[in-house]
């Protein structure tokens, strides 16, 4: 077999390995090279695996199946780390609302208000995103925990102290309420939901 034959042949070899999305044996790659012996793609994946020696990403054999993956030296250097927005749901958006306007209060009284019960979940996810956090417990019976806006929630608006919260229209036009009518009045006259009585129930 000539030599530009064998080129072409390793790179056919290279962008079938490459554009696969899973490592390929021998025998896979060999319905691509049935009109030659085992033997010599044999040499054609040493012989490109000797090309890659060195460079940012070298073609492995795990176990007898081929893929191209990031060379360990510079596997480290790549390391990203990614921020990723996740939209509150209406739940955790009310639940936020509600907190951040009456604060302190407790589960029980945020359910009062919302008129439906809060999954543990939406505090979590509130928790994660360091708006809310556990405040003191009431003196009253069983001690309930109470639960206060962070000062992570008011360097997302840029407020100095509660006591500078936007109004709603705000807090919608900054992404943090639904804009559809789920909460209609400001939360301090204490009627949080719509005349039609409409509320998000948490998963």
């Amino acid at each position: 077999m000539n030599n530009e034959t064998q080129a072409d042949d390793l790179r056919i070899l290279e962008a079938l390995i490459f554009a696969s999305d899973k490592p390929l044996s021998l025998s896979d790659i060999m319905k691509w090279f049935s009109r030659v012996d085992e033997k010599y793609v044999a040499g054609l994946l040493a012989s490109l695996r000797q090309d890659y020696d060195g460079r940012g990403i070298e073609l492995c054999d795990h176990g007898g199946e081929w893929s191209f993956r990031t060379n360990a030296d510079v596997a480290a250097e790549l390391d990203m780390e990614v921020e990723v927005e996740r939209k509150l749901s209406r739940a955790a958006q009310e639940t936020l609302a509600i907190i951040a306007y009456h604060q302190p209060l407790t589960r029980a009284e945020i359910e009062n208000i919302r008129g439906v019960a809060t999954g543990k979940g939406t505090l979590d996810l509130l928790m994660e995103a360091n708006w809310v956090k556990p405040g003191r417990r009431r003196e009253t019976p069983g001690r309930p925990l109470t639960w206060v806006t962070t000062t992570g929630f008011l360097s997302h608006f840029g407020l100095e102290s509660v006591t500078d919260l936007p109004g709603l229209d705000d807090l919608k036009s900054a992404g943090l309420l639904d804009r559809r009518p789920a909460v209609q009045t400001v939360p301090m006259s204490g009627e949080l939901f719509d005349e039609s009585g409409e509320d998000a129930h948490d998963e």
